[in-house]
């Protein structure tokens, strides 16, 4: 099946931002009205919802506030979809497991730890109740360059290790990292493709702390201060879980190719 070229329309919310041949409108998605109203005006042949609360510390604290667009506009956005029976992407977390009892595969039973976890289960069950033929897109760590978002891992970290920064990266907390790149390609090979639950993560797993080792000998930061530390060391408010690597075969026989964790990072070694 040949890829379909698609007009991207953009929905944001406190993150305003410009890309180039994109369309960006500004709306709350926990107002249904609001939300109603856009697919009334835009009518749009598929969607893909990758809005979250995502930040596990922040969800623990605000749980009614992060539960409202995790789960309520999600689901709200669902039923939109199902009323005009156009596909759904609606991507996920690795985080719906407990971290102890890896690689996970599409069918093992949800063992959240935190609300975060909580609320994207939460959030999966409640859109294939009400659109069968939605497609669950559980995500791993996400890497990339970013200048509209700050927040992000790599770049604050580049910038750190480059200002010779103490930085302590956990060793036991493991992921399956995916470049933005390849999530977007694989997302939208799923919407053309598949429904139901698939992992989309890359082909290896690693700690947070060989990730930053990796990023310094890639960007020759050969004077970067990253010293190993636990779970345990973290003052997080949340539970997080240590190894969530996702098997993604599924996600592979649907046509996702992943490049390699160190040839994706030397892909964006010229841009920073």
């Amino acid at each position: 099946m040949a890829t379909m070229h698609w007009n991207v329309i953009g929905i944001v919310h406190s993150h305003p931002i410009k890309l180039p041949d994109v369309n960006i409108i500004r709306l709350d998605l926990t107002n249904y009205k609001e939300l109603k109203k856009i697919f009334l005006d835009i009518a749009p042949d598929a969607v893909i919802h990758a809005a979250a609360s995502s930040k596990p510390d922040f969800c623990q604290v605000h749980q009614n506030e992060s539960y409202k667009i995790n789960v309520d506009a999600s689901v709200n956005i669902a039923k939109l979809c199902a009323e005009r029976n156009i596909p759904l992407v609606f991507t996920s977390s690795d985080f719906v497991f407990d971290g102890l009892n890896p690689p996970y595969r599409e069918e093992d039973p949800v063992c959240p730890i935190n609300i975060y976890g909580e609320q994207k289960v939460n959030a999966e069950e409640k859109i294939i109740k009400n659109y069968p033929k939605a497609a669950i897109c559980r995500m791993s760590f996400i890497f990339g360059l970013s200048e509209i978002d700050t927040s992000g891992f790599v770049l604050p970290l580049i910038k750190a290790m480059q200002e010779k920064k103490c930085i302590k990266l956990c060793k036991d907390e493991i992921r399956s990292p995916i470049s933005v790149t390849s999530a977007v390609s694989g997302i939208f090979q799923i919407l053309e493709k598949a429904h139901g639950i698939i992992h989309l993560a890359g082909n290896e797993s690693i700690s947070k702390y060989d990730f930053g080792k990796l990023l310094a000998q890639i960007f020759q930061i050969h004077d970067a201060k990253i010293e190993p530390c636990t779970l345990n060391d973290l003052s997080a408010i949340a539970n997080r879980p240590p190894d969530l690597t996702l098997d993604n075969t599924k996600a592979i026989q649907s046509g996702f190719n992943p490049s390699s964790l160190k040839s994706e990072l030397y892909a964006m070694f010229p841009k920073i």
